[in-house]
């Protein structure tokens, strides 16, 4: 045995069941491991069980360094795994499933693939409007004929004027086994959606539809992504979701509708319902029904009941609609023609619900259904044969989705407006480029294939699960012994001023996490992201003020929250950031069009600045996620950036500000490229990519410029330097001292952290210890070593960990004591008591009571999160 680590669930206690399976990914230590293949999982009493490994990334001497581990469905999950490797046994005896075990199976043919979990079967045809044709469990279909549905809306009228709705089906055009077994099979489908009718709109809306099967499986994971390619002045979507034929056969009283409410609560009925009733069919009946087990017999009813079922209603269409956070509404009828009955309301529906007979049925929960607002979920025909369910990622009973920029402009036509325009609002604005086109939103979906109406428990689980799905995830520890992501360390609250500072960004991560349910930062384009700073005389966020508004990564709270995860283990800083991952990397970047790969800096709306850069796009941002779930959208979300050194030929991120704009001209091959954030993005997109994938592009374009960054006079502080897009090399000719405080705030100080450990370059690594050293350095100081002090110093707190980082690799005790000097002296909004207080504005002052920190932004948290984390790693035993 060389490696063994225990793995546990990130919610605390084993889950009762894990209906879908579950994947995980986790790291090892560089040389420790050679292949995935011999990995093996034991359970807590030390039983191998059935498992599957694949590599996410290599060390650069080819062992594994990220391994996607997943196991099978079960109905007894264990409270702890250990992932051992041994290099003397074979795959077989590592990682596969055992002799005789259950394997998920696909298999293909040319016209559908089939995946088979042992307890469902899904066929999926390789094209056409399906997503699946058949979903069977025990033989039996519980669903057919999946389909991704659209609408078009053509405007939205003011007034009392009215606007035409066009019907859109998704088409399939690829279907790709990305992967088969044998614990997991995935399936991938991308199309874009067509109309119904022929000679109507154009189609839109790309999508790619991804299915997750495990062994044993009786529930399947859907993962549903479209990119926005609309036009916002015409173009407005009035609905989108996932629908899906469900048969039924059993009489009207023995089909169940099952709608989760609230905290666990849901609606229990049958489709002919036989309680309430003016005479009683007999308890028997009537719990039966309830609990959604078989009737008995009509012939034994009581006879006043049995001989009129006739004459009650049967409830044929059903809807549950979440416009808000705050509120859901549901109501029913008895045909398309007839008057709805409202049935209830409530504040947050869990998002799930089913359709079934005693023979079986089918469940779908969508997650994060009410902080996606709005949602909905319908179910048409449950008195027929072939009844509907469909899951509304976007409710058709909203306000159509408007994507418009949110003004005219205002006389900004020149770049010299713009920057005026800067200077009140902090919005950079450009005609043209408030557009969403591009912009993407990624839903996850779970099914369910029932074989008889559930139990109400069993149900509640199954929409607990769909909300929250069960992972596992090694602890801290590991991760840290690991090696990986650079410089952190797990929790410490040995001393009183290591726990004061543990205290604070605690403080800091509930502050903010409570601001978002206080503020309702929800919503299906909004969630995931925090604004970008407070207006203290409205005592709102500045919502509607150009850049002060969204924050989208702004100096990488992202970051922030990660390594606040990985020290912690914390769920629910874990779930933080993955909404935030999920939103930063879909909605604040561009997946097709002129500015595919770029992401959008912070504005009133998300895609409204005109500054589309790498440092928004920065696989930095979205590698911790990738890497701990081994999600394959992320994952395409890396790989969409592998050529991002191309977007600085269309796009210049200084045009507005260069000072050498009358000579420079990219199309020489000379293209500006930053040292801060455009090469640090840049790094984190190489290096992501060489360790994914061995691509040797991005290995030498890596390595080849940090040799050059090495090999410039000043380094690191010459700001700026050419680059030859077609050899991916730096001129190392440049002489030029231009240092920025926005540099080394977006991903380059961890990046470079990582390199400096994983690559030789001495170089390199002389050239990032000298621009950490002199970075905060005396003026004095500074000008012996480069002949001139250094201008645009700024963010002092945030750099301390570049003074941190060159104490300790120089084992230098001054510079240790002069960076906890300047994180103390620096923090202008976060090193006061006040900031980590709380005070509570009450009415008639705000429109709704919400807690404030005085001296907190987004901004300054996350930088003072990310010093603080590193500081303690690099150079905590210097802390008084």
């Amino acid at each position: 045995m060389t490696d063994s680590t225990l793995i546990r669930w990130i919610d605390g206690d084993a889950p009762l069941e894990i209906s879908g399976g579950t994947t995980w990914g986790m790291p090892f230590a560089r040389g420790s491991v050679p292949a995935a293949e011999a990995l093996a999982v034991t359970d807590s009493r030390g039983t191998t069980i059935p498992s599957q490994a694949w590599p996410l990334a290599t060390w650069p001497d080819g062992s594994l360094k990220w391994a996607g581990i997943a196991l099978p469905a079960t109905d007894s999950p264990s409270e702890t795994y250990q992932v051992k490797y041994d290099g003397g046994a074979s795959p077989q005896e590592a990682g596969a499933p055992p002799s005789g075990g259950t394997a998920v199976k696909a298999t293909e043919s040319a016209d559908a693939l089939t995946v088979d979990t042992g307890t469902l079967q899904m066929v999926i045809n390789r094209s056409g409007s399906t997503l699946f044709s058949s979903l069977t469990r025990n033989g039996r279909e519980v669903a057919r004929d999946a389909r991704l549905i659209s609408l078009l809306q053509d405007g939205v009228p003011e007034g009392s004027g009215t606007a035409a709705r066009t019907a859109f089906t998704g088409e399939v055009t690829g279907v790709v086994l990305e992967q088969n077994g044998p614990v997991r099979a995935v399936v991938r489908l991308e199309g874009r959606h067509r109309p119904d009718s022929s000679g109507a709109d154009s189609p839109w809306l790309p999508f790619v539809v991804r299915f997750y099967f495990h062994a044993n499986a009786r529930s399947v994971r859907m993962v549903h992504t479209f990119i926005w390619d609309g036009d916002a002045e015409r173009d407005f979507l009035a609905g989108l979701g996932v629908r899906f034929t469900v048969p039924l056969q059993a009489e009207l009283h023995n089909r169940h509708v099952r709608i989760a409410g609230a905290d666990g609560g849901f609606l229990l009925e049958g489709v002919r319902g036989l309680t309430g009733l003016r005479r009683d069919p007999g308890e028997e009946v009537r719990r039966a029904q309830v609990e959604g087990r078989p009737t008995p017999d009509v012939q034994g009813w009581n006879p006043e009941v049995s001989g009129r079922l006739h004459l009650i209603p049967a409830w044929n269409d059903y809807t549950l609609s979440q416009l808000s956070a705050d509120g859901f509404e549901l109501r029913k009828r008895t045909a398309p023609d007839h008057g709805w009955v409202g049935i209830s309301g409530g504040t947050r529906s869990a998002g799930f619900c089913s359709l079934s007979d005693t023979r079986g049925g089918f469940g779908v929960g969508i997650k994060d259904f009410w902080q996606s607002h709005p949602g909905q979920l319908d179910i048409r025909g449950a008195a027929t044969e072939e009844a509907s369910l469909t899951a509304w990622l976007y409710s058709p009973e909203a306000q159509p989705m408007d994507l418009r920029f949110y003004h005219d402009g205002m006389g900004q036509d020149t770049f010299e407006e713009q920057l005026e325009g800067l200077e009140i609002t902090y919005e950079d604005y450009e005609p043209g480029f408030g557009n969403a086109k591009g912009i993407a939103r990624t839903h996850e979906l779970t099914l369910f294939a029932y074989d008889s109406t559930p139990a109400t428990g069993s149900l509640a689980a199954d929409a607990a699960s769909a909300s929250a799905p069960a992972l596992l995830q090694a602890t801290p520890g590991y991760l840290h012994s690991a090696g990986v992501f650079g410089d952190w360390a797990p929790v410490d609250r040995s001393t009183p001023a290591r726990a004061e500072l543990e205290e604070h960004l605690d403080f800091l991560f509930d502050f903010y996490a409570g601001q978002v349910e206080q503020r309702r930062w929800y919503g299906f384009w909004n969630y995931g992201d925090v604004m970008h700073t407070y207006d203290h005389d409205r005592h709102v966020w500045r919502y509607d003020v150009g850049g002060y508004a969204w924050d989208n990564s702004e100096l990488s709270p992202d970051l922030w929250l990660w390594y606040s995860y990985l020290r912690t283990g914390r769920a629910d800083i874990f779930r933080f950031a993955e909404a935030m991952t999920r939103h930063t990397g879909e909605v604040d970047v561009y997946h097709l069009g002129p500015w595919k790969g770029l992401g959008t800096r912070h504005n009133v709306q998300h895609w409204g600045c005109s500054a589309k850069q790498l440092r928004i796009s920065n696989p930095a941002y979205r590698r911790f996620y990738y890497y701990l779930t081994a999600d394959e959208r992320t994952g395409d979300l890396l790989t969409e950036l592998v050529d991002s050194d191309q977007n600085f030929l269309g796009l210049d991120p200084v045009r507005k500000v260069r000072p050498d704009a009358d000579t420079y001209r990219p199309d020489r091959g000379a293209l500006g490229v930053g040292l801060g954030t455009d090469w640090g993005s840049l790094a984190a997109t190489w290096l992501t990519d060489w360790e994914r994938t061995g691509n040797p592009r991005s290995r030498d374009r890596l390595l080849g410029t940090m040799a050059d960054i090495g090999a410039l006079k000043y380094g690191f502080l010459t700001g700026e330097a050419l680059y030859d897009l077609d050899k991916g090399r730096f001129d190392t000719g440049r002489e030029l001292i231009r240092v920025s405080h926005l540099s080394a705030v977006f991903g380059l100080v961890e990046i470079c952290s990582e390199l400096v450990d994983l690559v030789d370059d001495s170089g390199f690594e002389r050239a990032w210890l000298q621009y950490c050293r002199l970075f905060l350095a005396t003026k004095q100081e500074q000008v012996e070593a480069v002949g001139q002090p250094l201008e645009g110093i700024y963010l002092t707190q945030a750099h301390s960990r570049l003074t941190a980082y060159a104490a300790a690799k120089l084992n230098d005790p001054e510079l240790a004591a002069r960076a906890w000097a300047s994180f103390r002296e620096g923090g202008e909004h976060l090193n006061h008591e006040s900031a980590f207080t709380l005070r509570k504005v009450l009415p008639p002052h705000v429109l709704l009571p919400v807690d404030e920190a005085p001296t907190v932004s987004t901004n300054d948290t996350a930088q003072f999160g990310l010093a603080v984390i590193q500081n303690l790693a690099l150079i905590g035993d210097h802390l008084r």
